[in-house]
This record gives C-alpha cells, sequence and structure tokens, in this order.
C-alpha cells in the first residue's frame, strides 16, 4: 500500500524513456516546444500551483443526480476526466462551438499535495493542500448525443476553457469544509445552492475511491460534484459563483 507519496510517477516521464547510448550525455531537446505548465494561483500568495490531471465526479449530489433523471439511492457517484489546458483562469469564458445548450455546474475543488494508490480514508485528508471554486461546464446537447449512442463524454466535458477554476486557498488558512454554502448566480440571480453536507462522497471518500482506480500525484485536482439547479448560460450572461469560506469566482460568458 503506498499513501499520500509525495512523489510524482508522472512528473518526469522522460527520466523513465529508454535513450540510446547516444542520448545519453547529449543535452536534452525537444522536436517540438514541451506544452507550458498549467498553473493556478493560491490566493495571497505569489506561487502557483501545477496541475497534473484533473478529476471529476459525476452525480455527487442525489437532488442534482435525481433532476438529471437518476436514482441515486441505486447509481453512486462515478469519475470522468477533463484536461489540465481545460482550466480557465481568466475572467471571461467564450462560449464555446458546436453548441446551444451549455450547462454550468458550481463545484468545490481539491488539490492535492501528494498522492498515492489505495489510500486510507482516514488518512485522505492528509493529501490535500487546500481547496477552490469552480465551474464544470457542459456542453450539454453533444453530452446528451453521446449518452445516446453509448460513447465517452469528452465532447460535453473536456472543451476549451470548460472549468472555470478560482484561486485556492490552503488548507492551512480554510481548514477542510464538510458544511457551508455552495451557490452560483446568474445575473444576479440565484440558480444553485447547496451546501457541502450534502455531497454523497465526500472528500475523503473520493480521494480514497480515485485512489483505487488511479494512482493519484501532487498536482491532482479533483471536482467534486454540482447541486441541483443547473442551467444554461448565454453571451452578455454574468456568473458569480462560490464555496462560503473558501474561494469564489466571477465570470463573463463572451
Amino acid at each position: 500500500m503506498l499513501a499520500c507519496s509525495t512523489e510524482s510517477d508522472g512528473s518526469s516521464p522522460l527520466k523513465k524513456m529508454r535513450v540510446s547510448k547516444a542520448h545519453m550525455n547529449a543535452p536534452l531537446t525537444t522536436v517540438i516546444p514541451p506544452p507550458a505548465p498549467v498553473l493556478l494561483p493560491i490566493e495571497g500568495e505569489t506561487e502557483f500551483f501545477p496541475v497534473r490531471r484533473v478529476y471529476c465526479v459525476g452525480r455527487n449530489y442525489a437532488d442534482h443526480a435525481i433532476e438529471m433523471g437518476h436514482d441515486p439511492t441505486r447509481e453512486p457517484p462515478f469519475f470522468f476526466q477533463k484536461n489540465p489546458d481545460n482550466l480557465l483562469v481568466s475572467s471571461d469564458f467564450p462560449y464555446p462551438a458546436l453548441s446551444s445548450d451549455v450547462h454550468h455546474e458550481v463545484e468545490l475543488v481539491v488539490a492535492l499535495r501528494s498522492g498515492g494508490v489505495n489510500i486510507p480514508v482516514e488518512q485522505a485528508l492528509d493529501c490535500v493542500y487546500g481547496y477552490g471554486v469552480g465551474i464544470d461546464f457542459t456542453r450539454r446537447d453533444l453530452q446528451g448525443e453521446a449518452k445516446k449512442l453509448g460513447r465517452p463524454w469528452e465532447i460535453g466535458k473536456a472543451f476549451d476553457h470548460s472549468a472555470p477554476v478560482s484561486a485556492l486557498a490552503p488548507a492551512t488558512r480554510v481548514g477542510h469544509p464538510d458544511k457551508g454554502g455552495i451557490w452560483l448566480m446568474r445575473n444576479g440571480e440565484a440558480a444553485q445552492r447547496g451546501d457541502l453536507s450534502q455531497m454523497i462522497w465526500k472528500v475523503p471518500e473520493i480521494i480514497t475511491e480515485l485512489s483505487k482506480l488511479f494512482t493519484l500525484a501532487p498536482g491532482d485536482i479533483i471536482m467534486t460534484g454540482t447541486p441541483a439547479g443547473v442551467g444554461p448560460v448565454a453571451r452578455g450572461d454574468r456568473i458569480s459563483c462560490a464555496v462560503d469560506g473558501v474561494a469564489n469566482l466571477v465570470l463573463n460568458v463572451v
């Protein structure tokens, strides 16, 4: 069992590559420029949080599962992923192409400082660096088509700028919130309002369940699911959301 390791198997893939003798002593070069790192700001700090992977939890609030036509007593939460470069730290959300039904889903975001596999639930919070608030924007029409065809959801979930996330608040400042308001307003009107206590899987359980399926590592973030009230956005909308006492985020849909 490996729990809460600060070493990341995914941080230095080039170290694991099999190379020829000619490469052994040569300067490290790449045939194309390496991708820029994806960084999240930290509230009140000049340092940044580097993002490795973005995990998401589906149907983790019973009222949202019901509004989407599912029975939370029979269908447990599940996981999917967005791409790190889907994260948006700008105040403008560009309305995506090929969709006319983009929905907001406000979520508590968890940032991991360490990871591992098969992490015991009682040790899970030791892996957490901090928390934020984010929006899992969803091209609902494209997601619906994928569902009907039994296909993966990437076209509905993992598109450019689909995961705006606030500056992170370190757990050393805000603790580990397990209750408190989570909400989203559209043009000054309440759209989503819930409480972290309504999550089916709490943060420690999410980390434990994820670590059974994937090796978690420093830099992973987890979007923990959304309460009821998801709905469409349109160009010109102003979206504000927060996890009370943790973080807030304001966006313009352009």
